[in-house]
């Protein structure tokens, strides 16, 4: 697998992820699964996400995918997730 970098414009490089990008989310009462573009899901728990866990069906189920699959946004919850952070456990939430 390749990884693809570029330099911004004060030089430093940023990196771009190829492959794990989001295409839908869908819910169970316990777990927000990511579907991921190449065919993976991603499976984290609710409970790591208060505002999600509290939210309704309806309100979970009104998610932007942003940013060509690397962001996930709840504008109702405001509530943002990255994927990259998904897959590393740094969105977990430290409330």
């Amino acid at each position: 697998m390749s990884t693809l970098t570029k330099r911004n414009a004060k030089g430093m490089r940023s990196y771009r992820p190829t492959s794990a990008l989001a295409r839908a989310i869908d819910f169970t009462n316990d777990l927000m699964n990511v579907h991921l573009l190449d065919g993976r899901i991603i499976g984290v728990p609710l409970a790591w996400f208060p505002r999600l866990l509290a939210a309704t069906p309806k309100q979970r189920k009104k998610y932007e995918i942003g940013g060509g699959g690397i962001g996930l946004h709840w504008p109702d919850l405001d509530e943002d997730l990255s994927v990259a952070g998904l897959l590393t456990g740094a969105d977990r939430a430290s409330e």
